[in-house]
């Protein structure tokens, strides 16, 4: 089926074309709309809902916990990690600044990372890693806090400690999303959902998109000046020769309490899990590092050992002696490398990417959008 008259007219040729509709493929619109407003720009989401993990996410507004630093100092080193805090923490304020606390759901409650036995020899760190950060946000970050294993009631026999940031922060992250498509519509950015790319050419004059269209099961091709990927791991398809390695995370919240224990966002094992209070719920996810290999997909779904490791860590360490229940579980897709440094550039005159998040949407997101969308526009 081929396109009307009418809809030629109005629909296939734009200025801008950006792919994905999640957190960083919002914010490229809306950064070029607001450096053009004159300009005509499509957004393209293969999904009804956003198909990464811009809404199935644990809301975590954070730059890293202490092992993640220290761990990212040995591949990035102190300059390349303290670069990368910076990124993320400038993503943070200006996601705040365009949405605005309200919209987002934003607390700051802070933020705590459990010590194990195996954790301990991070401690030593801690004086070195608030020196390098010290430099930029003027305050000691890290602080150790043992009272807090006895305060928040984790099992005292496997956490030693507990290391405290108070600048972190939480968000509602549908909420987050559905404020930024709001602020896409108001600045007439056109966004079509269930609309999945299949093939891309730059002309050199202008690029083509080809989107497979499935209430007429068609392709439809539209036209632009510009485009700009922003679809994370699933840039993988249409990028295979970059360093993209999807991640599939696992979250479920539990049924409601009669008071969660604890407020903030709270990391275990560098990162690899983590949990939170959500209202009078606790939310908890993560585990990919025990099966790597299985969770490097794009394909959702639950894996067992995983969601069992997980059960077992409420019930054992997080809540003991709680019997909570799980209410609801769902898994994201994320995008992983051998850095955690996202990738923002040029494939050619035309066509940008700005993709591999590293677990870090929700900080960085915002930034890279901003950046993309002042590459795409030059």
């Amino acid at each position: 089926m081929s396109l009307s008259f009418w809809e030629r007219q109005s629909f296939q040729n734009w200025d801008y074309i950006v792919v994905g509709g999640g957190i960083v493929g919002l914010s490229t619109a809306i950064s070029l709309k607001e450096k053009a407003p004159g300009a005509d720009i499509l957004l393209l989401e293969r999904g009804l809902l956003p198909s990464g993990a811009s809404t199935k996410n644990a809301g975590f507004a954070c730059f890293g916990s202490l092992t993640e630093l220290v761990e990212d100092i040995k591949i990035l080193g102190e300059e390349g990690c303290l670069a990368l805090v910076k990124r993320r923490w400038a993503g943070l304020q200006k996601l705040r600044q365009r949405v605005g606390d309200a919209g987002l759901g934003f607390q700051q409650n802070g933020g705590y990372e459990l010590v194990s036995e195996g954790e301990v020899k991070y401690l030593p760190e801690i004086p070195g890693v608030n020196t390098l950060l010290k430099s930029f946000f003027g305050i000691d970050v890290f602080q150790e806090d043992v009272q807090l294993v006895q305060k928040f009631g984790f099992h005292k026999s496997v956490v030693k400690t507990v290391i405290a940031n108070p600048l972190e922060g939480q968000l509602h992250t549908g909420s987050m999303m559905r404020n930024l498509y709001q602020i896409a519509a108001a600045k007439k950015i056109h966004v079509l959902t269930g609309c999945e790319v299949k093939q891309h050419e730059d002309l050199q004059s202008h690029v083509e998109v080809s989107a497979f269209s499935p209430g007429t099961n068609t392709d439809i091709t539209f036209k632009a000046k510009k485009l700009a990927f922003c679809t994370n791991a699933f840039a993988s398809q249409y990028f295979p020769e970059f360093d993209i390695k999807p991640g599939r995370g696992l979250v479920f919240v539990t049924e409601p309490m009669k008071q969660v224990p604890f407020q903030g966002t709270f990391h275990m094992d560098q990162g690899f899990y983590y949990f939170r209070n959500a209202g009078d719920r606790i939310l908890l996810g993560g585990g990919r590092n025990l099966d790597f290999d299985k969770e490097t997909t794009t394909d959702f779904g639950v894996n067992e050992v995983i969601l069992a490791e997980l059960k077992r860590l409420l019930a054992e360490v997080i809540a003991p002696g709680s019997s909570l229940k799980i209410d609801q579980q769902w898994s994201g897709i994320m995008a992983f490398g051998k850095t955690k440094e996202p990738i923002v550039k040029k494939v050619s005159d035309n066509i940008t990417i700005g993709v591999r998040l590293g677990g870090m949407g929700v900080a960085i997101g915002t930034l890279v959008g901003e950046e993309l969308a002042a590459l795409a526009g030059s």
